[in-house]
């Protein structure tokens, strides 16, 4: 077993919840994309120091990609 340091790291899925998710409940859209978008930066970052470059330029991806599904939502919801 080999853990996936980028989609689900062992260290956030100590309890029953996953910390993402939980940090989901508890923001406003608008917090949540402040969120993304500043994770996104901070792996962009702190990409070439840390020694796992490219660990860290798939979990800025990451961020990127749940920024762009939360605009994509709030997109639809201003069509209906």
């Amino acid at each position: 077993f080999v853990p996936n340091m980028v989609d689900h790291p062992q260290h956030y899925n100590t309890g029953a919840v996953e910390c993402i998710d939980g940090i989901i409940a508890c923001m406003s859209k608008d917090e949540l994309k402040g969120f993304y978008k500043g994770n996104a930066i901070k792996y962009l970052w702190r990409s070439e120091s840390k020694g796992a470059e490219v660990e860290d330029l798939k979990k800025a991806q990451w961020y990127l990609g749940r920024l762009i599904c939360l605009l994509k939502e709030k997109e639809n919801e201003r069509k209906f």
